[in-house]
């Protein structure tokens, strides 16, 4: 019997990290986020189909003026575009705990398949009698490829944002 897993933002983050002038790394996060998995029963993740999508204007850097940049047409256009989404099209399983989750990203109207690292924490049962699972994900992609385009070169010619970013996200479902 198919089991349906809600997101519990409270218990969740998405983060994601890009090189800055190729020395240091900037951390951001998506502070507003929403998914569910379906799985065929409630004991097997490489059965799941998973549905995620992030609000674009959601974006935080801990620096207003760079989120503003980021939520403009040189990054997501989150007017036009406001909301990132996946859609999984397959979960290997690696080992017990360890999965690769594939879907199909979509950023703006591109839409590229992607690859992500996946750890099962497990399950419990909260205090309030809500059936929980963790998962820790993480993965690479290259802004570029989804049309985030933008750059500039410092006058000694260092690249401004680097290309890759990566994303992590710890995040948990609670069983309906």
């Amino acid at each position: 019997m198919a089991t349906t897993w809600k997101l519990d933002p409270t218990h969740s983050e998405v983060a994601f990290k890009v090189k800055h002038l190729v020395i240091t790394t900037v951390t951001g996060y998506f502070r507003s986020f929403d998914g569910t998995v379906v799985t065929e029963d409630e004991s097997d993740f490489t059965t799941g189909k998973v549905n995620f999508t992030i609000d674009t204007s959601s974006i935080d850097t801990n620096q207003a003026q760079r989120d503003e940049h980021l939520k403009s047409a040189d990054f997501f256009n989150a007017a036009q575009y406001p909301q990132i989404s996946f859609t999984s099209t397959a979960i290997e399983e690696k080992s017990d705990s360890e999965f690769i989750l594939r879907g199909d990203l979509t950023m703006g109207d591109t839409t590229k398949p992607v690859t992500f690292d996946v750890e099962f924490g497990g399950t419990v049962t909260d205090p309030y009698g809500n059936f929980k699972a963790g998962f820790e994900v993480s993965g690479k992609i290259s802004r570029k490829e989804f049309g985030l385009t933008w750059s500039a070169v410092t006058e000694a010619g260092a690249v401004v944002v680097s290309d890759d970013v990566k994303i992590q996200a710890s995040v948990q479902f609670v069983k309906q």
